[in-house]
C-alpha cells in the first residue's frame, strides 16, 4: 500500500430507480457511508441530491468484488467490458456515465481521497451525473469501492418520441403538427425526402439524447420562417448500446 494507503481511478464517458427505503436495506454500511457522504458534499453546494440506481449498483457490485477478488485496482480488469457494457449489462439506460474506484482501510478515506482528487470530486459534484450506485467490498489489500454515476434516460417507442416532438413544435407555436409515414422515411434516409412527397417542403433531421426541448437549429428555423403545417416521423438511431439516442425528421410545408 502507498504512503497515502488509497489508491483511487476516475473515469467520465460523454435505468430504472429504487426508492431509497428499499436501497438502504440492500446497503452495507460503508456504501451507505459513501451514498451519504457524497450527498452531503452535494447538498452543501445547493446541488441535486444523487438518486440511487439498483441497475449501477448491480454493475458497481460485480466489479468491486471482481476487484478484491484479484486484488487489483482498474476500471476494466483483464477479459471484463468496459464501463459503458458493464452498465447496460445490468439494465442501465443513460446519456452520460463516470466512475470512480478507490481501495483503502476504510470508506471514510475512501471518501476523503476522491474529494482531495480533482477527478473523483468532479464526478461527484456534477450536476448533470444524477443517479449513483455504489459498492463496498473488503479484500485482502483493504476496502474496494466503486461509484457508478448516471444521467438516465428513459427509452421511448417511436410514437412516444414524436409525442414529444409535436408537444414541443406546439408549444414553440406551430399549430398544425402531426407525425406522418412520410417523415418517417425521410427520418431513416441520410439526405433527400420521402418519394411521395410532390409537395414544396423543407426536411430537418437531428439527433438528441433528450427530447426535453427542441434543438436551437430547429427553434431558430421555426422563427425565422413563416410554415403552413409540419409532419414529424422518428426513427431507429444506430447508438452503442446502453447510451439513450432519439433520431427525428421534421416535414415544413
Amino acid at each position: 500500500m502507498r504512503e497515502s494507503r488509497i489508491l483511487l481511478a476516475a473515469t467520465l464517458l460523454v435505468i430504472f430507480l429504487v426508492p431509497s427505503s428499499f436501497a438502504a436495506q440492500r446497503l452495507s454500511n460503508n456504501e451507505r457511508a459513501l451514498f451519504d457522504a457524497a450527498n452531503s458534499e452535494r447538498a452543501q453546494r445547493s446541488l441535486p441530491a444523487l438518486q440511487w440506481d439498483e441497475s449501477l449498483a448491480a454493475a458497481a457490485r460485480k466489479h468491486a468484488n471482481r476487484m478484491a477478488f484479484y486484488n487489483v485496482l482498474e476500471h476494466q480488469l483483464s477479459g471484463e467490458p468496459d464501463l459503458r457494457e458493464r452498465l447496460t449489462e445490468a439494465g442501465a439506460r443513460f446519456s452520460m456515465i463516470a466512475e470512480n474506484i478507490a481501495v483503502a482501510p476504510n470508506s471514510q478515506t475512501i471518501h476523503s481521497g476522491w474529494m482531495h482528487s480533482p477527478g473523483h470530486r468532479k464526478n461527484i459534484l456534477n450536476p448533470d451525473l444524477t443517479a449513483v450506485g455504489i459498492a463496498a467490498v473488503r479484500g485482502s489489500g483493504g476496502l474496494f469501492a466503486v461509484q457508478d454515476f448516471s444521467l438516465p434516460v428513459t427509452v421511448l417507442s417511436i410514437e412516444q418520441q414524436e409525442r414529444k416532438v409535436i408537444s414541443l413544435m406546439t408549444a414553440a407555436g406551430m399549430r398544425r403538427v402531426t407525425a406522418s409515414e412520410d417523415a418517417r422515411i425521410t427520418c431513416e434516409m441520410d439526405r433527400g425526402i420521402s418519394a411521395s412527397i410532390t409537395r414544396s417542403v423543407q426536411a430537418m433531421r437531428f439527433e438528441a439524447s433528450d427530447l426535453s426541448k427542441l434543438p436551437e437549429t430547429v427553434e431558430k428555423n421555426l422563427r425565422g420562417q413563416a410554415f403552413q403545417k409540419a409532419e414529424v416521423g422518428a426513427c431507429r438511431a444506430s447508438n452503442a448500446p446502453g447510451f439513450a439516442h432519439y433520431r427525428v425528421a421534421i416535414l415544413l410545408f
